[in-house]
């Protein structure tokens, strides 16, 4: 695994380390006053909520009734206070762009010095941000948004199971319990506007004590859901600011298309999946099952409706098309600096622009080459992604060809000789081949080949029956 694993960071030439230059003014600016004049916001009781083992905490968040409604309080880790431009941290960031995650560690876009040290928002220190105060109404919707620097301090790292666990057993506190009734009215606005959220779950890769590595499946949490809704709120708050300041860089993702909703009605048909009269595709995918076949490959096909997310700059002249499709609004990406180059700039964009102060010329000289890095960005950290699944998948699987597994064919080629299917145990998604494939249906299949050298697995029906002559035939060009 381990080999593999340095293998594929030389193939996509993923960095070992830091170069000397970026260490010595990582030191030296964790060494110093953070830069920026910001207000003291230390009396906000803060809370981080994130996996378990995190470091890297980008974002902190206080949320309180206000008369007839809400006030958000989300603090965004200040990146720029510590990076300057045009030096050795800022450049190597836009070289790696984004942190890059691997079952054995992460490669991150900042030294962890920083990026889990005196930028992180840990619990008990007193960090710099920028703090975004959003005013919502009684239905959620935002009234009144500021975003400044300030200095705070987070009270509590949270986990999401215990986040989960507290507002379950009744023992949260009142920003918790905020939470939830803030996400809840958020994930209602976004039905109303047609959002789309794929319910699928997450592959998950761990090592045990022993050294043992496991492959499992994990839904997400509804606490998850609802932290999600306060960054998704924040990105469209920031999004309306630099539109209306005609400057920034937006996250955009086109319309479906409608050929594209057709066929997935049609398998939607076909699969036995309900399709009431006058639902939108979010309806019908919001309310899907992953842990039913046939709903796991109306998931599988649904990622078509999802395809061309991009970043749009501008300086002037608002872009034509603004709107972010699956959000169903205008969007930026702003609450993950430590993590995602993108986000420092947004975030200094919009801090200018509520103070009616000029954008810096860093930022503006930025915006034209910041979406061509983000999509390299973009690209090279799926491909790192998938080939760290397809390692796992084919390390457990490997001495172990000709065994039998469960599991469910969740897609299938035109010719329906070809498709994937996701295993029950270990969680493993792999390409199957036969005659026939039954989509969306339950099937024993048996490990044909398993090759950690070429990060593959390779399945077959373990009964030439298997296959019914009544499965679907579905055009999925």
């Amino acid at each position: 695994m381990r080999r593999g694993l340095d293998d594929l960071r030389v193939e996509l030439g993923v960095p070992a380390d830091f170069p000397a230059d970026v260490i010595a003014e990582a030191e030296a600016a964790a060494a110093g006053a953070p830069d920026g004049e910001r207000s003291d916001a230390t009396d906000v009781p803060f809370v981080t909520i994130d996996p378990e083992g995190s470091k890297d905490l980008d974002q902190a968040v206080h949320i309180e009734r206000r008369d007839g409604g809400f006030r958000v309080r989300y603090s965004i880790a200040d990146v720029a206070a510590w990076v300057s431009p045009g030096g050795a941290l800022d450049d190597e960031a836009r070289d790696r762009v984004e942190t890059l995650y691997a079952p054995d560690g992460r490669t991150p876009l900042h030294p962890p010095l920083l990026s889990e040290g005196v930028a992180s928002l840990l619990p008990d220190q007193v960090t710099p941000a920028l703090l975004w105060t959003i005013d919502l109404d009684a239905e959620g919707a935002p009234v009144t948004v500021d975003v400044r620097r300030a200095s705070v301090q987070s009270r509590a790292q949270l986990t999401y199971v215990g986040a989960q666990a507290a507002l379950d057993d009744g023992t949260a506190d009142e920003t918790l319990q905020l939470l939830r009734e803030v996400g809840i009215l958020r994930e209602a606005a976004e039905r109303a506007r047609g959002g789309i959220t794929l319910p699928t779950p997450e592959q998950v890769v761990e090592q045990g004590t022993d050294g043992v590595w496991t492959l499992g499946s994990r839904a997400t949490l509804p606490v998850e859901e609802w932290n999600a809704q306060i960054s998704l709120l924040t990105g469209m708050c920031a999004a309306r600011i630099m539109l209306d300041g005609r400057i920034g860089i937006l996250r955009t993702l086109p319309d479906a298309d409608p050929r594209d909703v057709a066929r997935l009605r049609l398998s939607a048909h076909a699969l036995g999946v309900p399709w009431p009269e006058g639902a939108t595709p979010g309806d019908v995918i919001r309310d899907l099952d992953a842990a039913n076949p046939a709903h796991a490959a109306l998931l599988t096909d649904a990622t078509s409706l999802l395809r061309g997310a991009a970043y749009v700059a501008f300086d002037g002249e608002v872009p034509s098309f603004t709107m972010h499709a699956a959000i169903a609004a205008p969007y930026a990406h702003t609450t993950a600096p430590l993590r995602r180059l993108v986000d420092r700039f947004v975030g200094e964009t919009c801090l200018a622009l509520c103070a009616d102060r000029p954008v810096p010329d860093w930022v503006r000289d930025a915006l034209p080459e910041l979406p061509g890095l983000m999509a390299s960005g973009d690209k090279h950290a799926a491909e790192f992604e998938r080939g760290c699944l397809d390692l796992v998948e084919a390390a457990l699987l490997t001495g172990r060809e000709g065994e039998e597994f469960d599991g469910a064919i969740v897609d299938v080629r035109p010719d329906r000789d070809t498709g994937i299917v996701q295993l029950r145990d270990p969680a493993v998604r792999g390409r199957i081949e036969g005659a026939a494939l039954p989509l969306g249906e339950d099937v024993r299949v048996r490990l044909t080949e398993a090759s950690v050298a070429q990060r593959k697995v390779l399945f077959e029906l373990a009964q030439a029956d298997s296959a019914s002559s009544s499965a679907p035939n579905l055009d999925r060009r």
